[in-house]
């Protein structure tokens, strides 16, 4: 008996690598990487694709000339400044075009060079003791590039800051790529605001009627907010440190960003896909990895409601003008978004049924719903966080990695840093926020699954050199690495992908099967032209960069269809023929049919893409 169990464990063992590699596609790794805080726009606004290859951005709409200049159609850009003053709008009528924009400030932006934290450090082996991204020949990138200025100064190293036109703004050769730059406010009733959506402005190519002309009026008006602290006195233009950073952008046609670039040349990339949720980081990873929106929770697991500091309420204080009266990191981050009478609530839900296709809000009543950045509820040694009191409490929500492991696929999140954040849990260089894992017990309380599928970096290099790289792989940059405006930039995103690609195309058996999944958690508060669809209370939000590095995504084509990072799942749950999550997370809503002449609007809305058409197999 003894000895026919073991054969059968054995055959079981055996037939297990078969079965995680049964696809439905030629691909049988997956590997995402997750960069910070960049727009479309933002980075491809003067990209010019393959003869043959169409795309959406800042040069093709006429808004500027490739030398970044304004273009004929520069006021198409134009962005407004409003009047809020009752009760929240995401939406006002009370508004007026900027004369000129308010000037860039420098916000967090370094000032100069730190031996202790950084960035940027004052020497390369400084650098490499906290940096294990990057390989040796490019830490120096990491030593340079700090503003010189006070932090939420205006930012004079651009020529023409105080008299900035109403558009969109090159931020080089005055700020080049490889210099460190303020970061635009993400947060998610801002967006909502920032996006301007209403059916008033509805039209054939833009049914969802988002105007995205408000950015830099929310930067100066709340920007991230002040966690219920009133406005300082006298408050002006400079008084949230931001100015009009949103409008800013990189000039590839110029030679910014010129390995990602030279990738979207050569593979894929899709002009039409977005942040998947209004508002941060910590909100776009949970949702990339459930398709779904996280709430708060009791000690049992039910729904029940936070603390009062830690629900929004973007009412403007009283004598503001759109100043919020609960907002901030640590502060407001949960919505009642079934409650019609929460603060912020009911002219979001009206919107959202006067669409056309009626998009469900996905708001269960008594939930209040995460929209900004809260820690999750485990730290890395699978106890439950409770020293901050802005904590998610740990969630029962379902993730990738549960229905990975159903199957006996194997995966995992390779976060940089984890190794020092499992025994330093107030290390800033891992990203907790990040790995959507660790909101949920069903790995994190269990110490042998964490060690299956929560890493470090290193390991993602040891598993591909010695041929045990997991199917699914979710790689996550440092905050030194992973592009986020202020803390770091895209010449370092762009050195750190550089080394994950090159890699993986070192191993010509590995390459031959592989999809590299480049792409931004969200906008960042950058400002993009591109169609948005709302498909729910929480998103979606403005275009983000994607580019498929893969054998089968050759060619430098640009695809069109819409999709958002839920597609992500999408795709891995086709390719290894997987039911989506839950019943209710986005991964169920249909692909989407483009509309005749209107390449960009899906005709059947709510809908995103699987991303299938990224690839030619």
């Amino acid at each position: 008996m003894r000895g026919g169990s073991a054969a059968i464990l054995a055959a079981l063992l055996a037939a297990a690598p078969a079965v995680a590699q049964s696809t439905s596609t030629p691909i049988k790794h997956v590997i995402v990487i997750l960069a910070e805080n960049r727009s479309f726009d933002h980075l491809f606004a003067t990209y010019k694709p393959p003869p043959g290859q169409t795309v959406l951005n800042l040069l093709s709409e006429g808004i500027v000339t490739e030398d970044g200049a304004p273009g004929p159609n520069f006021a198409r850009a134009a962005q407004d400044e409003a009047v809020v003053a009752s009760a929240y709008d995401p939406a006002p009528t009370d508004k007026k075009p900027y004369a000129r924009l308010p000037p860039l400030l420098t916000d967090g932006a370094p000032p100069v060079a730190s031996d202790v934290r950084g960035p940027p450090f004052v020497t390369a082996a400084l650098a490499g003791s906290f940096d294990l991204g990057l390989p040796p020949g490019d830490l120096p990138l990491i030593l340079k590039g700090a503003t010189g200025l006070k932090r939420r100064t205006v930012d004079t190293r651009l020529a023409n800051v105080m008299d900035l036109p109403n558009g969109p703004y090159p931020l080089t050769p005055s700020i080049p790529d490889d210099a460190y730059v303020a970061s635009p406010v993400h947060r998610f009733f801002q967006m909502w605001q920032q996006i301007d959506c209403s059916l008033r402005h509805a039209s054939a190519d833009n049914p969802s009627g988002c105007l995205a002309d408000l950015f830099p009026w929310v930067e100066v008006s709340v920007g991230a907010g002040s966690n219920g602290k009133k406005p300082p006195a006298p408050f002006t233009d400079l008084s949230t440190g931001e100015g009009s950073v949103a409008m800013g952008f990189y000039n590839m046609a110029k030679g910014d960003a010129p390995y990602l670039k030279a990738l979207a040349e050569q593979f894929a990339i899709n002009d039409n896909y977005h942040q998947a949720v209004l508002g941060g980081t910590g909100a776009n990873h949970i949702m990339l990895g459930t398709g779904d929106a996280i709430w708060f929770a009791d000690a049992k697991g039910r729904p029940a409601t936070p603390p009062r500091n830690q629900i929004e309420n973007p009412n403007p204080q009283h004598g503001s003008n759109n100043f919020y009266v609960q907002d901030g990191y640590a502060g407001g981050s949960y919505v009642e978004c079934a409650n019609a009478k929460a603060p912020g609530v009911a002219p979001i839900l009206a919107y959202l049924a006067a669409l056309p296709w009626k998009p469900r809000p996905n708001c269960e009543p008594g939930h209040y719903y995460l929209v900004n950045n809260y820690d999750p509820g485990f730290l890395g040694d699978g106890t439950v966080a409770t020293k901050n009191p802005f904590t998610v409490p740990p969630a029962r929500l379902r993730t990738i990695g549960d229905a990975l492991m159903e199957k006996g696929i194997p995966f995992r999140y390779y976060g940089e840093g984890w190794n020092i954040y499992v025994k330093a849990p107030s290390s800033e260089l891992y990203c907790n926020i990040c790995d959507f894992l660790q909101y949920t017990a069903s790995i994190m309380a269990h110490a042998d699954r964490r060690r299956a599928h929560i890493a470090d970096l290193d390991r993602f290099y040891r598993d591909l050199g010695d041929g045990t790289l997991p199917a699914v792989s979710f790689i996550k940059p440092s905050g030194l690495n992973d592009g986020h405006p202020a803390s770091s930039r895209i010449d370092i995103f762009e050195a750190f992908a550089r080394r994950v690609v090159g890699a993986v195309m070192a191993k010509p058996g590995l390459w031959a099967e592989t999809a590299i999944l480049i792409t931004f958690d969200e906008a960042g508060g950058y400002w993009d032209t591109g169609y948005i669809q709302p498909l729910d209370f929480f998103g979606d939000g403005a275009r983000v960069p994607l580019i498929v590095v893969s054998p089968f995504a050759a060619g430098g084509r640009v695809v069109h269809s819409y999709a958002d990072h839920v597609s992500i799942l999408k795709f891995i749950e086709h390719n290894w023929r997987l039911a989506p999550l839950t019943r209710r997370s986005r991964d169920n809503l249909p692909n989407p049919v483009m509309a005749p002449g209107h390449p960009y609007v899906p005709e059947n809305s709510p809908a995103i893409g699987d991303l299938m058409d990224m690839f030619k197999f």
